[in-house]
């Protein structure tokens, strides 16, 4: 009976796109890569806020690659990994939190300013606009995905 229970928990291969937590690794990456994306279209200023929020994207995105190829090659089936899984995407719920907060604030603020002084580009701004957005998903993906990893773990 020891052996039915530890089968694998973590799904692996082709069988990770039928899991419900592992069905967010794409959209996470779409989302994750489209904030990269649009943030990097526009000018970043000012930098330090804004450059916060390239780190986290660039950060998130690779992580998730990374621990994207882990599960798909097979290498996720230790005891540990349930544990590893939830904390991961903890830390990136957390920072893209952060990151998606800063942004809001970088482009209200923008926004408000573009208003009284026309010195900002409207396109510039639509693009901030659309990346707060993207991000927010992106930390909405995050946030689900550690919630079905705890229940998983839980379970496990």
């Amino acid at each position: 009976m020891a052996s039915a229970a530890s089968v694998d928990v973590l799904p692996t291969g082709g069988r990770m796109f039928t899991s419900v937590p592992d069905l967010f690794f794409i959209p996470e990456f779409v989302f994750g890569g489209l904030v990269w994306i649009l943030l990097a279209c526009t000018h970043v200023d000012p930098s330090n806020p804004l450059g916060w929020v390239m780190f986290v994207s660039i950060f998130c995105f690779i992580g998730t690659t990374l621990w994207f190829f882990i599960f798909l090659c097979g290498a996720n089936q230790s005891r540990n990994w349930p544990s590893l899984d939830v904390g991961y995407h903890f830390v990136a719920v957390v920072l893209y939190l952060s990151a998606s907060v800063d942004l809001a604030y970088i482009t209200v603020v923008r926004g408000s300013i573009s208003q009284i002084l026309p010195i900002s580009s409207s396109k510039i701004l639509r693009f901030n606009i659309a990346a707060v957005v993207m991000s927010f998903v992106a930390t909405l993906l995050y946030f689900l995905h550690t919630i079905f990893s705890a229940i998983r773990w839980k379970r496990s």
